[in-house]
């Protein structure tokens, strides 16, 4: 059939991969970001358990999901050390 479309879908030209890897950069920061917020709090905030956790979120659970999910894990990571501050700032 001479009209017929190929079964890809269309073409990953070189403007998709360009979007996918600038989002990939942006949410890599996001996470270093927070991986540096997290590492400067004090000592009674790092004993806490939930500082295990944020390290969690931002590590192992961070790398296992899809770039789309990663949005909501930094927003998760985001939340406990925001709450991990309040903690060490009312210690």
């Amino acid at each position: 059939m001479p009209n017929r479309q190929s079964s890809t879908g269309g073409t990953t030209g070189p403007t998709e991969r360009e979007n996918f890897r600038q989002r990939y950069d942006d949410v890599e920061k996001r996470r270093e970001a927070l991986l540096s917020r997290l590492n400067r709090l004090e000592s009674a905030a790092q004993a806490h358990p939930g500082h295990k956790r944020a390290l969690k979120l931002l590590n192992e659970t961070f790398r296992k999901a899809k770039l789309a999910q990663r949005l909501a894990v930094l927003q998760s990571a985001a939340w406990l050390i925001d709450v991990l501050e309040r903690i060490a700032t009312g210690l």
